[in-house]
């Protein structure tokens, strides 16, 4: 069928594959497949043998051949190029194992969108590294773009799993000071922890060069809280429980969840972040779509 490729964006149809590098080239090769489909077919997806002419570039590394099938200028691209050192920060609190019903949870959604733009960093000849997070940095693998360096950083994505409580605030000043080299810094959270320490953490970042994109995780109930007439709830990193009528609160509580997304995006707007808000219902290819738009105003 025409649109088989959609189904390997799809998170629920994803995580029930076997492997981690298994469901990362799925969800890339159904992306890449869907843009050559869709209206996006103009981004660059050829990432393995060539890159944009950039001012500079030596005319002879032109390819004359995609100049006449694209009519835009790409050069041939060597083993040994490195365009970007990209950083992934995977937030693992135990928040982030939250689930409603039977969708996958906030950290397998991030996890397999990690393994996905691993995947497409590491096509793009983009070093790529992971770092993994809770109260304090739990991991750090640098980025690199040498053979075999993607399946150690998929092995060590899937090796995670939330346990503790959050404080992404340190982790976030911890690893703008640890950053020398300028680069992408992808942060996969669902940012519950203060707003004002989640932007300062930010704002360390691009005081320091480096381009930001944020994907704020959520799951679809932590959105609509569309729960049953009485409903029992507990904080998965304190342990305290309330019951609760939700629609006595559903009102209050979605303003409050809009206000706190509201804030960070205004925030991240200022100091030119990429904020995009989305929950583990999404299709992975408005994420992929995002970094891949991000990547192409880098270059």
């Amino acid at each position: 069928m025409a649109n088989d490729y959609r189904k390997f964006l799809d998170p629920e149809i994803v995580s029930k594959l076997k492997g981690m590098e298994m469901r990362a080239r799925m969800v890339v090769e159904g992306f890449i497949t869907g843009l050559h489909k869709s209206p996006y077919h103009g981004f660059s997806v050829e990432f393995a043998e060539h890159r944009q002419y950039m001012p500079g570039d030596n005319i002879r590394d032109i390819d004359w051949k995609v100049y006449a099938k694209s009519d835009r200028f790409y050069i041939k691209q060597y083993e040994e190029e490195t365009n970007l050192k990209a950083h992934l920060l995977l937030d693992c609190s135990k928040s982030m194992a939250y689930q409603s019903g039977d969708r996958i949870s906030k950290f397998d959604y991030a996890g397999l969108l990690s393994g996905a733009l691993s995947y497409m960093l590491f096509r793009q000849r983009d070093a790529v590294g992971l770092v993994s997070f809770d109260e304090k940095i739990r991991s750090y693998v640098p980025p690199r773009s040498k053979q075999g360096h993607l399946h150690v950083l998929l092995q060590e994505i899937a090796r995670q799993s939330p346990s503790e409580a959050t404080d992404i605030s340190t982790a976030l000043h911890e690893m703008a000071e640890r950053i020398k080299r300028r680069g992408l810094v992808i942060m996969l959270s669902d940012l519950l922890d203060d707003a004002e320490k989640i932007i300062s953490g930010l704002k360390h970042f691009r005081y320091n060069g480096h381009e930001v994109i944020v994907f704020h995780i959520l799951d679809p109930r932590e959105r609509d809280f569309a729960f049953p007439r009485e409903a029992l709830f507990k904080d998965m990193e304190t342990g305290e429980e309330l019951t609760t009528l939700p629609y006595q609160i559903k009102k209050e509580y979605a303003a409050q969840v809009r206000e706190f997304s509201d804030k960070i995006a205004t925030a991240c707007r200022q100091t030119n972040v990429d904020y995009h808000l989305i929950d583990t219902s999404t299709p992975f290819d408005k994420a992929l779509l995002a970094f891949l738009s991000k990547r192409e105003r880098l270059f």
